[in-house]
């Protein structure tokens, strides 16, 4: 019996108006992999994860995850199919504490409705129990329980990425996205992220894609690469080949650098 990879996209293209960001992408992941998306700034990297996560419908070409087509599907259907994702710039409900922000993730499934909120049922109060404790232990796993009750913007930098990592975690997802988290990071946070992400990929039945600038964090976590410029694939294959790989020296460095 063959398993479908957890994600596939066939032949993807992308078009902005008369620009073309992402120009016939094709990429398969398996169960549990861990693989980085690198390129220069405005490769459309980040397009590609819109695009991946429902935010954006693609021009052409087909995206599979967990083997059901994406088409059409609005961002929280394409969650539903086991997508979660976390953003370049940190996205927190910073009017919520921490642990709210993770159980407000869950709102997808909660298994009541209107009426049950309403009159505060037997399955509204079992419901909320039950996300409040599964809440509390996921913070306890990643040692943030004893912030459970501050708000996010009080945390240091390097925990508030944590917080939506662990967030995007608490939905349970079969593919992971996570689009430059190292970014803002000092080479402390840089290096306790590294064995974050690890841990995650040893612990969690997850598979995980990533992009960074960073190339240490890539070369430390990923077995396997991917590199676009302007849209079109020009290296992909082990991090230490794509690494020395002529056309993405040019990509990052320039002609004058090689």
């Amino acid at each position: 019996m063959t398993t479908a990879p957890i994600l596939e996209i066939r032949n993807l293209t992308q078009h902005f108006g008369g620009l073309t960001a992402i120009s016939d992408f094709n990429i398969k992941l398996k169960n549990n992999q861990m693989a980085g998306l690198i390129g220069p700034n405005g490769a459309g990297k980040t397009t590609i994860f819109n695009l991946v996560s429902g935010f954006y419908q693609p021009s052409q070409g087909e995206i599979f995850i967990n083997g059901k087509p994406t088409a059409g599907l609005k961002p929280h259907k394409v969650t539903a199919l086991g997508v979660a994702r976390t953003f370049q710039n940190i996205r927190l409900w910073n009017q919520m504490t921490v642990l709210d922000n993770i159980k407000v993730a869950q709102h997808g499934k909660l298994g009541y409705g209107f009426f049950d909120a309403l009159m505060r049922t037997k399955v509204y109060r079992e419901t909320e129990d039950r996300i409040n404790h599964e809440a509390y232990e996921l913070l306890k796993v990643f040692e943030l329980d004893k912030f459970a009750d501050d708000f996010p913007t009080n945390l240091p930098y390097g925990l508030q990425r944590k917080l939506e990592i662990v967030r995007a975690l608490s939905e349970k997802p079969s593919l992971l996205l996570l689009d430059e988290p190292a970014a803002g990071l000092n080479t402390v946070d840089m290096h306790e992220l590294i064995r974050l992400i690890r841990w995650i990929h040893d612990s969690f039945d997850v598979t995980i894609w990533i992009i960074e600038h960073h190339m240490d964090v890539m070369m430390e976590l990923c077995d396997e690469l991917k590199v676009i410029d302007f849209g079109h694939t020009i290296a992909e294959g082990p991090a230490l080949e794509v690494q020395k790989n002529p056309a993405v020296i040019t990509a990052y460095l320039g002609d004058e650098n090689i």
